[in-house]
């Protein structure tokens, strides 16, 4: 079993606050996927957390970071304000991109879902320094007039017993002007819950990363 190299990251959003997460670095790294959780969700997340292990079997760092203090957290509409999460993943993905031990690695966002309109946010924002985009069951529509900005290659997976999730990613789709894909997991709801549907999620995005994060692989310390 290959070694990871786990490291606590903490970045300051100013007034004395921080927000905190956790970057994981397999031991033959080709690239980071940065994860943006959806709302009421964090780095603890099952879900998320089942996804970045796979990713680790497949060579990739992981960054799984909370984007809200616990404080702003316990604000409802916080967890929905797209712009101010989009802020924050841009100011994780600056600060984490000169950590030593990834070198000048590529960069890659997993979204799930309201943390896929940030996510595409701050892609379109960040422009080539992210090189792929992978949303799970994400709301991408929430991104708005953001999407057609978005440069990087945007994989939309969304499970075919949530037809309304399908309907908005169909509709964000179309307005994505790169590289893109849309894959509906058959059998699969919005949180993917089913047996062996996460696993899909996975191989999917493990794929995704494989193909346009370019391979500089890095060596943990």
């Amino acid at each position: 079993m290959e070694t990871l190299f786990h490291k606590p990251i903490e970045v300051s959003v100013g007034h004395g606050q921080y927000i905190r997460g956790e970057l994981t670095i397999p031991e033959s790294c080709e690239a980071l996927v940065i994860f943006s959780h959806g709302s009421g969700s964090s780095r603890f997340s099952p879900r998320n957390r089942k996804v970045a292990s796979d990713l680790h079997a497949q060579h990739f760092a992981t960054l799984l970071m909370d984007l809200l203090t616990p404080e702003e957290d316990r604000e409802y509409r916080n967890r929905f304000d797209v712009d101010l999460l989009a802020e924050r993943l841009i100011r994780v993905t600056s600060f984490v991109a000169i950590e030593p031990e990834l070198g000048s690695c590529p960069i890659g966002y997993f979204g799930a879902s309201t943390g896929a309109a940030s996510a595409l946010k701050a892609a379109a924002k960040l422009g080539t320094m992210i090189e792929a985009v992978v949303s799970r069951g994400g709301r991408p529509d929430l991104a708005e007039e953001a999407l057609v900005k978005v440069n990087a290659p945007v994989l939309l997976i969304v499970g075919s017993l949530d037809p309304d999730v399908i309907t908005l990613n169909r509709k964000a789709f179309a307005l994505l002007p790169g590289e893109r894909e849309l894959v509906i997991v058959e059998g699969a709801s919005h949180l993917f819950e089913e047996e062996g549907k996460l696993d899909e999620v996975a191989h999917l995005a493990g794929d995704w990363f494989t193909k346009f994060l370019a391979a500089h692989p890095i060596t943990a310390h």
